[in-house]
């Protein structure tokens, strides 16, 4: 047990390091998003995104004054509350421990974005699931945590309605299967009253901004390529792998091929899974099994097809960090039962989060000097109401070198282009300009284009 604990501090540690070393300091466009939202409280102008993550973004800021840290502080609350929860509660904490050293926590706790609090919020929903299961929590406590969870997380991203239909057709397929079971009724209420309450939260769109979830600003459905459904569906196999989340943004041969190969990988891991829950499924709780992968799958298909029907990213970690997360944790509870080493799962682990931070800054930059300098640049920019990064033409190349093999590649890491990384820091500084995907606003004066800011 001594072993986990300390990975488990070294893993708050890492996960509270990591943001300083990457030149935007883990914050994206959508994190500019939330941050706009979140200071334009509590006047409410969109619903682009839910108001769950601004909300809690906004209550720290009035504490920390400066949304790079009340995101930062939010993110490592999490890591720290579901550590200790686990360890207090017994409730698998060396499984617990090891879901940190995968790709999902990893990018989900170290940028600023929904991802982090909805799996924060999914993991105590499952939590109740299994306790339910166990039957080691009350019907009426079981209910009333488990409505406001899943109320809770459909306010923080839409995609929570597919968590909520997954265990509907769980409940469904519990049914058929066994026509009677033990909380047939428990379910029943959650699926009504959780219903009633994401209805409340679609209505309250609707009629605040004659959308249900802000599909109108989405705009139409990327158009249908081959390349793009290829890419698709790399991406959706690549929900059962813990560790390896590697997705070149490049449409090449050389590209795909590696695509190809993950995939494979992926593959033969699945098989493992399969093979090693029909060797013990005669000692775990398999309803509790059948639950998560039935709530993954279903997550998995139906972000799949609604890419095709509104303007979303492309299948990768982000996408289905909650189907990867839910699979890792049901995998790790199976291995773990009657197991007589743990000696390659945790060194697997131990290694590839040790791969995954040394990933993240393979082009180690200082975010607190760059936010620095942006810094004094910003009052005299007070005025705008635009922010837009003019300089995406203006792309920057790494070259790597491959040890032995005397060859190497040049890849463009988005992160670290100076115009996106002058457009994420100054968004952080003064959220009130909002950020533009296209430069389309008709008075210029109005626009603080990147180009204006000096990066030293």
């Amino acid at each position: 047990m001594k072993k986990y604990i300390f990975l488990a501090s070294a893993i708050v540690l890492i996960y509270f390091l990591q943001s300083f070393f990457l030149a935007a300091g883990g914050i994206g466009a959508d994190s500019l998003s939330y941050f706009g939202i979140a200071s334009d409280l509590p006047e409410i102008k969109t619903n682009l995104f839910p108001l769950g993550f601004p909300v809690l973004l906004k209550m720290y800021h009035f504490i920390f004054g400066n949304y790079f840290w009340a995101g930062k502080i939010i993110n490592i609350s999490f890591v720290i509350f579901i550590l200790i929860f686990s360890y207090v509660k017994k409730f698998y904490f060396k499984e617990t421990v090891l879901l940190f050293t995968g790709k999902t926590l990893f990018f989900a706790f170290n940028i600023v974005s929904s991802e982090g609090l909805f799996i924060f919020l999914l993991y105590f929903l499952l939590y109740i699931f299994h306790e339910r299961f166990s039957d080691k929590i009350r019907s009426e406590l079981f209910l009333i945590f488990a409505t406001v969870l899943m109320i809770a997380l459909f306010t923080v991203r839409y995609s929570g309605i597919y968590i909520y239909l997954g265990i509907a057709i769980f409940y469904f397929m519990m049914l058929m299967r066994r026509k009677v079971f033990s909380f047939k009724g428990d379910f029943f209420k959650f699926l009504v009253i959780s219903g009633l309450g994401i209805l409340a939260y679609l209505l309250f769109n609707y009629s605040g901004f004659g959308s249900l979830t802000g599909e109108h600003l989405r705009g139409a459905p990327a158009e249908y390529h081959l390349i793009y459904i290829v890419r698709d569906f790399l991406g959706v196999t690549n929900v059962i792998d813990p560790f390896i989340g590697l997705k070149p943004s490049s449409n090449s041969f050389t590209s795909l091929a590696f695509q190809v190969g993950i995939m494979v990988v992926d593959l033969i891991l699945l098989f493992y899974i399969i093979k090693l829950y029909r060797r013990k499924k005669g000692v775990i709780q398999r309803e509790f099994h059948y639950f998560i992968w039935t709530v993954a799958g279903v997550y998995t298909v139906t972000l799949f097809v609604s890419g095709y029907f509104q303007q979303i990213e492309e299948m990768n970690v982000r996408m289905l960090a909650a189907a990867n997360f839910c699979l890792f944790f049901s995998f790790l509870i199976i291995y773990y039962k009657n197991l007589e080493s743990d000696n390659l799962i945790f060194r697997t682990g131990c290694f590839f989060l040790i791969f995954l931070m040394a990933y993240s800054l393979k082009s180690p930059a200082n975010y607190l000097k760059n936010k620095a300098v942006i810094a004094v640049q910003m009052p005299k920019f007070e005025s705008k109401k635009y922010l837009f990064n003019d300089e995406q033409h203006q792309s920057v190349i790494t070259t790597y070198q491959i040890p032995l093999l005397e060859k190497s590649f040049k890849y463009q890491h988005t992160n670290s282009q100076a115009g996106v990384i002058k457009q994420s820091i100054s968004g952080t500084i003064n959220p009130q300009i909002k950020w533009l995907k296209y430069d389309t606003i008709a008075d210029k004066s109005t626009v603080l284009y990147t180009s204006q800011l000096i990066l030293k």
